[in-house]
């Protein structure tokens, strides 16, 4: 029995299904990380694998980047945490994301980027007076109720109707949200026409998980929500500070009243921000407690210094001149090369790329919006994806992937190699 085998078997006896979260590595694949550094993780076994998973994206600088770490050594001897009180390293973080984000005034700390959603819709049914959300069919906002509809419907909603993706989730809460498809203004505002009145806030993912939004579609967005006078949160958990310095706000050049953020503010740890406008983050104000337009945002590791620490040697590396053009150059180099390496094998597969962020889809054309992920062939990517981890490339089978400043040539060169090794075991699985 290996040490993974045994790692697998204690998380079994104590972890649903041996798992943190939802995510259970495929058979004979008991994955468990003893080490990290770079672009890579080495399992307990001593097996080293080539990591684009990358803390769901937070860790843009690969995983134990020596700033970082000195940052958060620096601060461990200093203070670990303080509840209810101002810290040096938290204040300095604040003023660096305010300073980051497009048009910001204000900014509220969370622990995840879940509650940061949870705070950003909080903020917007108070400021409104109104209480439906409308979001996008697909989008993942979080763990929390509100975030839990329409996020992965088994086929086109009901819109504006959505579907709760767990029990336990109130109907009452279902009621309170809208659905539409993303990238699609005329069906949007259709469901606006009946609805708008009671329309609190519109919440999306400038880019939904791996789609694009079309030429148009947040601009789109911005000016719907100031006719409805509801509040535009862009979610911006993954494509904060991955997209641009400023996130997508930058990327796009559309300014929401409202972004969320998560594990990046924090350097890949626990961490989180929401942040915008004053008259809206504002209502936060410890001196409106007990009065009317109030809004309890705090919690016990808002603004951690260690999570802060580590935020503020990561941003101070992404201010970096010509940092993101680099890091979305060579993306755009490795999915090339992996694009090539499918089309000789006919794979029937494209490859998406958004600035650093990428993904194999096994279909033929860009989608627009979620269905057309279900149209596509979401299994044969899965088995694909399943493949490159059996090679020691390290994603999760069926979502985006991202590339950090720490991949190197080498590690282009071996995941290429990898993209064509797994295209001839699937044909040879097809054979037999």
């Amino acid at each position: 029995m290996t040490s993974s085998d045994r790692y697998r078997a204690m998380a079994e006896r104590v972890l649903p299904g041996g798992a943190i979260g939802t995510r259970l590595n495929p058979d004979g694949l008991n994955m468990t990380i003893a080490s990290a550094a770079g672009s890579r993780i080495t399992d307990v076994d001593g097996t080293e694998w080539i990591d684009y998973v990358g803390g769901a994206g937070a860790l843009i600088l690969g995983h134990q980047h020596p700033a970082v770490v000195d940052a958060v050594q620096r601060q461990a001897a200093r203070s670990l945490h303080q509840y209810a009180a101002l810290s040096d390293v938290a204040v300095e973080l604040a003023a660096a994301l305010v300073d980051a984000v497009p048009g910001a005034e204000r900014m509220v700390f969370t622990t995840t980027g879940s509650e940061a959603t949870s705070y950003a819709i909080r903020m917007a049914r108070a400021a409104t007076g109104r209480t439906k959300i409308l979001k996008f069919e697909g989008a993942f906002h979080g763990n929390h109720d509100y975030a839990g509809i329409g996020v992965s419907p088994a086929g086109p909603s009901a819109y504006p109707a959505g579907t709760a993706f767990t029990d336990g989730t109130p109907k009452a809460v279902v009621d309170t949200m809208l659905i539409a498809p993303y990238n699609d203004l005329e069906r949007l505002r259709q469901i606006t026409d009946e609805h708008g009145h009671d329309v609190a806030g519109i919440i999306v993912e400038p880019v939904q998980r791996i789609i694009s939004p079309q030429p148009g579609f947040l601009e789109g967005l911005r000016a719907l929500a100031d006719e409805l006078g509801a509040v535009l949160i862009f979610d911006e958990v993954v494509t904060g500070f991955r997209l641009a310095y400023g996130g997508a706000q930058e990327y796009f050049g559309v300014q929401a009243d409202l972004a969320t953020f998560g594990k990046i503010v924090g350097g890949g740890g626990p961490g989180g921000a929401v942040i915008g406008s004053a008259d809206l983050v504002d209502q936060s104000h410890p001196n409106r407690k007990g009065t009317g337009g109030y809004v309890y945002a705090s919690g016990t590791l808002h603004g951690n210094p260690i999570g802060a620490a580590a935020g503020l040697a990561t941003l101070a590396l992404l201010r970096e001149p010509g940092f993101y053009d680099a890091l979305a150059a060579r993306t755009c180099a490795l999915t090339h090369a992996i694009a090539t390496e499918l089309g000789k094998h006919g794979q029937g597969a494209i490859v998406e790329h958004v600035g650093s962020m990428w993904q194999i889809l096994h279909t033929t054309r860009s989608p627009q919006q979620y269905t057309d992920l279900l149209d596509a062939n979401p299994a044969a990517t899965v088995a694909f994806d399943i493949e490159l981890m059996r090679r020691r490339i390290n994603v999760v089978p069926g979502l985006r992937r991202f590339v950090s400043s720490a991949h190197t040539d080498e590690d282009f060169t071996k995941t290429v190699a990898a993209v064509a090794d797994a295209c001839h075991a699937l044909e040879e699985q097809d054979d037999h």
